[in-house]
């Protein structure tokens, strides 16, 4: 097994799972130059095109952050701790209200990040429908209180409130990227160090340098992006000169990449099947058992992604390396039943090439099981709202555990209880939202943990997910490049530092 891959103030209450490695670069590092020159632009491939019209409330927030286009009151640091970004400070007041004092900021279409244009964007943020995953179980207000400060206050005691916030989902925009009462409009509205200028639809992407960014003129002058479904076609790309960054080179092409452009970073990505419990026949927990009892993980890291992954632990993998120690075993586990020759609609994305693959054997086990299974591949774009809608029996995800907020409670109660924003399992069970929701009040760091950790072991209990390996990513990154992030939360790619 290859060994792991893959300013800042710390808010007094704010957790830090802690992370296995910091951020790396490709080399130099992600401060800007200053008022550096002209640099060349960068040639970035990502892997997922646009699903949503670029709207920051869902998936495709991750791109804009990515591509360094937006950016949130706080950001997490190499820890997973609150750090500051547009908020440089902040302070809680009582149990319910926090105070984040912003500093001088523009955003690209010209005007100042004010008070009242924070406020404004994160109320569009919480009027959102489906509401951003960040913020699932949780109210918020947002008033300018002052020339330079927000006040946030919470329908409950919200103690990962700057964690929260720094979501991508809940990126601050100016107010002229809601003009249109439709949709939202990230091109030129962001405040980012680079600005939007084009998007082709689900194809490619055209940024410029954003020159009054408040952290420093970029040395790249712009990105040329291009969104490759087909990780095949990303490595080629990269290997043939055309690219400068492809993110997510599959597993099958990384010996094809020279060592000195091949990056493999630990994450806190995790692969799992989930199994649709509100409908179908996998609302028979009994079923649900058989499926799990029929999965040998092992088979997972090694033989599947060559090394480039750890076996399944749980929701939380190795990365999160706290988790280890507090793990407990799951809770309340049904008996299982004879499958019966039951017709299992199971289905997965090319986008992570790795996944097909993992579909496969998942169906494999699971005809040998006694099951009968469909196995339906798209790219994710054309996937997510069926999935969503619980159209399929049973999904194999790769689901990045603390990319929403940091905060490994939040991704619990996004993904496993009634009112989750992003519940594929269509999971709606009791206890887990119990569980949950006692988790979601505890402010003291281990005792969060703890709490996180028995909601996992209920979640589990119910056999709705089936943690299956614990991702690395592998990045390509050409000779000439430096100061590439790689990130293990998966919400940074390029920065001011990038250049080639």
């Amino acid at each position: 097994m290859r060994s792991h891959r893959r300013s800042r103030l710390l808010a007094p209450l704010m957790l830090a799972p802690l992370i296995a490695g910091c951020f790396a670069s490709g080399g130099g590092d992600d401060s800007g130059d200053g008022g550096g020159g002209d640099g060349a632009r960068l040639r970035v491939a990502l892997a997922f095109p646009p699903a949503e019209n670029l709207s920051p409330y869902g998936a495709d927030a991750t791109l804009l952050s990515r591509l360094g286009v937006t950016e949130g009151l706080t950001a997490l640091d190499a820890n997973g701790s609150a750090a500051p970004a547009l908020a440089e400070s902040w302070r809680r007041d009582g149990d319910k209200a926090w105070e984040f004092t912003l500093r001088d900021a523009t955003f690209q279409d010209g005007g100042d990040v004010t008070p009242a244009a924070v406020a404004d964007s994160l109320t569009r943020a919480t009027d959102a429908k489906p509401a951003p995953a960040a913020l699932a179980g949780v109210t918020l207000s947002a008033k300018a209180q002052g020339e330079r400060v927000v006040r946030i206050t919470t329908a409950e005691p919200d103690p990962v409130l700057p964690l929260r916030l720094s979501s991508p989902s809940l990126a601050v925009l100016s107010g002229k990227a809601y003009a249109d009462k439709n949709r939202v409009d990230p091109v030129g509205h962001a405040t980012g160090p680079f600005e939007l200028t084009e998007v082709n639809g689900a194809t490619s992407a055209t940024l410029d340098r954003f020159d009054d960014y408040w952290g420093g003129r970029a040395q790249a002058s712009g990105i040329d992006a291009r969104f490759i479904a087909d990780g095949t076609a990303r490595a080629n790309a990269l290997r043939t000169g055309e690219l400068d960054i492809a993110e997510a080179v599959p597993v099958a092409q990384a010996a094809t990449l020279d060592e000195k452009t091949r990056r493999d970073t630990a994450t806190t990505r995790t692969t799992s099947l989930l199994l649709n419990a509100s409908s179908g026949m996998f609302q028979d927990a009994g079923l649900r058992a058989a499926a799990r009892g029929s999965i040998d993980t092992s088979v997972f890291a090694e033989d599947v992604y060559e090394g480039y992954a750890d076996p399944s632990a749980g929701i939380y993998g190795p990365a999160v390396t706290w988790a280890e120690g507090k793990r407990t075993a799951p809770v309340g586990r049904a008996e299982a039943e004879k499958p019966g020759g039951a017709t299992v609609n199971l289905a997965t994305y090319d986008n992570r090439p790795e996944l097909p693959e993992v579909a496969q054997v998942v169906k494999q086990q699971l005809e040998k099981a006694g099951f009968k299974v469909k196995l339906t591949v798209r790219e994710y774009s054309r996937l997510e709202s069926d999935a969503l809608a619980g159209k399929f029996d049973a999904f194999v995800l790769a689901r990045n555990t603390l990319l929403d907020t940091g905060d490994p409670v939040a991704v619990l109660a996004g993904d496993y209880t009634c009112d989750g924003g992003f519940n594929i399992a269509q999971l709606c069970d009791r206890d887990v939202d119990r569980a949950v929701a006692e988790a979601v009040g505890i402010a003291d760091t281990a005792k969060r943990q703890d709490a996180a950790m028995a909601a996992e072991a209920r979640i589990l209990g119910t056999d709705a997910v089936v943690p299956l390996v614990h991702q690395r990513i592998i990045t390509g990154v050409a000779d000439s490049v430096q100061g590439v992030i790689l990130d293990p939360y998966e919400r940074t790619l390029v920065g001011t530092g990038t250049r080639r």
